[in-house]
């Protein structure tokens, strides 16, 4: 177990960064959050991360040097290596491969997300909103009894869902989405992920306060939807 100080840099929406949270308090490892603004990147971040995005995570030695990590599947990986707790990769290195995939494919969820809440006219909510549901619905065909995605265990395929469903806790006050109407198994899986103490945490309060915010300053057609 590493003995390092951990920083983790972040911002107040994003998701991947959720992930790293959500994978830090599962663990029970103690952590600094240091929030910045995407919209106004400060010089010091800007000189430690090669993409200019969050989440970073700073690692800090017991003898004053720091390594940076950036990518939020580096940085979990990273935590689930070299941390305590209870394991959140399964031990069988194919179980192992296929969490891996699934986790990448959580990703392009996100990405699909990104559409969907930024489109500004009904075509281009409608193309987002259907490519979403052919892509939970491959994932509703991978999950069996649950409560989690791998059963009774939670792990790092929990820590990448849970801030995707997050959206839609907001959406849904909203507008309906319809997306998750045919998908019982993922309705069940989001519910028991949302009422998880480290994914409610992974949040500050004021989170659909500034994913509206977010939605009205890129004159989402979610918001005019429900107008």
């Amino acid at each position: 177990m590493s003995d390092a100080k951990l920083i983790l840099v972040s911002h107040h929406l994003c998701p991947y960064v959720q992930r790293a949270v959500i994978t830090l308090t599962e663990k029970a490892v103690p952590f600094e959050l240091r929030y910045v603004d995407l919209s106004a990147k400060p010089d010091w971040f800007l000189a430690i991360s090669p993409l200019g995005k969050v989440p970073l995570l700073i690692v800090r030695q017991g003898d004053g040097a720091e390594t940076v990590l950036f990518e939020s599947a580096v940085i979990c990986e990273y935590l689930e290596e070299t941390q305590s707790g209870a394991p959140l990769h399964p031990a069988d290195p194919l179980a192992r491969a296929r969490h891996r995939g699934w986790i990448e494919f959580g990703s392009s969820i996100l990405s699909d997300l990104w559409g969907l809440e930024t489109a500004k006219d009904e075509g281009i909510y409608e193309t987002k909103r259907k490519a979403l549901i052919d892509k939970f619905g491959r994932v509703e065909a991978e999950l069996k009894d649950g409560p989690f995605f791998a059963g009774r265990a939670f792990s790092l395929v929990d820590a990448v869902f849970a801030p995707i469903f997050r959206y839609f806790d907001v959406f849904d006050t909203i507008t309906p989405t319809g997306i998750f109407d045919a998908l019982p198994r993922l309705v069940a899986w989001r519910a028991e992920l949302a009422s998880r103490q480290s994914v409610r945490e992974a949040v500050m309060q004021d989170y659909p306060d500034r994913l509206k915010v977010f939605l009205r300053d890129h004159e989402a057609w979610l918001l005019k939807r429900a107008a």
